[in-house]
């Protein structure tokens, strides 16, 4: 793949989106998964077209971006499958094959655009906003607050009590979640999905080593705790 026509430029955008990949080039799938998440979103991968209809089927995704050219079953094909099942997501069909009646094909599978090979990064980013500006979805907040956290998206940055507490990009990303779904119970599972991007249990303490240091960070020099333990059930940040 030629990566110099998929060069991210450096820009603000708006954050938010939760993010299919269907994608067979690893390649491909891995930078646009690292650059949309660069960009404040959770992109997810799927490598071939059953795994992808499977996670579209299954999952709560704003837009899906899916190639057209796909192992053990086509992109077409999955996206004729998902709107049969009366699904409404937003589809961004990617294909090297650019001719009218290519286009016409895919839009009439059920596609809601079509972006030929290669791209610039910008433009299908640009192209997946207006996506979902037009389902209807609405932007996720960039400022988190809970009690005297505060948690800014844009600037990247999380303040206590007006104090600046830096944090590691994984601890950011973790009490990004955690702020987004504060006063309520966050499991285990919940976590190695939309913060690790795992759909699988690795057998490992990843997640209470970054739990313990994250509130060693946001709770050290301060009276009231913030990140609680819900044994048997996850975590769940709360200001009392």
């Amino acid at each position: 793949m030629d990566m110099t026509a998929v060069q991210a430029p450096e820009i603000a955008y708006k954050a938010g989106m939760k993010i299919l990949v269907i994608e067979d080039d690893r390649e491909a799938a891995d930078y646009l998964q690292k650059a949309l998440t660069e960009a404040g979103h959770t992109a997810h991968v799927a490598a071939d077209g059953d795994t992808g209809f499977t996670l579209a089927d299954e999952g709560d995704y704003d837009v899906l971006v899916v190639d057209r050219m796909l192992p053990r079953r086509d992109g077409l094909s999955v996206i004729a499958g998902l709107r049969a099942r009366g699904s409404e997501t937003p589809v961004l069909i990617l294909s090297a094959l650019g001719e009218v009646d290519d286009r016409v094909t895919g839009l009439r599978a059920g596609g809601d655009d079509y972006l030929t090979k290669p791209y610039a990064f910008s433009e299908l980013l640009a192209r997946v906003e207006v996506l979902k500006r037009r389902s209807g979805g609405k932007d996720v907040e960039t400022m988190y607050r809970a009690g005297d956290l505060e948690l800014d998206r844009l600037s990247h940055t999380v303040r206590r009590a007006g104090r600046d507490i830096p944090l590691q990009p994984r601890e950011f990303k973790l009490l990004e979640y955690l702020m987004r779904h504060a006063g309520r119970v966050v499991t285990r599972t919940m976590l190695l999905e939309n913060v690790w991007d795992y759909h699988f249990d690795p057998q490992t303490n990843v997640i209470d080593v970054h739990v313990s240091r994250l509130r060693g960070k946001i709770e050290k020099g301060f009276d009231k705790p913030l990140l609680h333990t819900i044994r048997g059930a996850g975590y769940m940040l709360k200001a009392d």
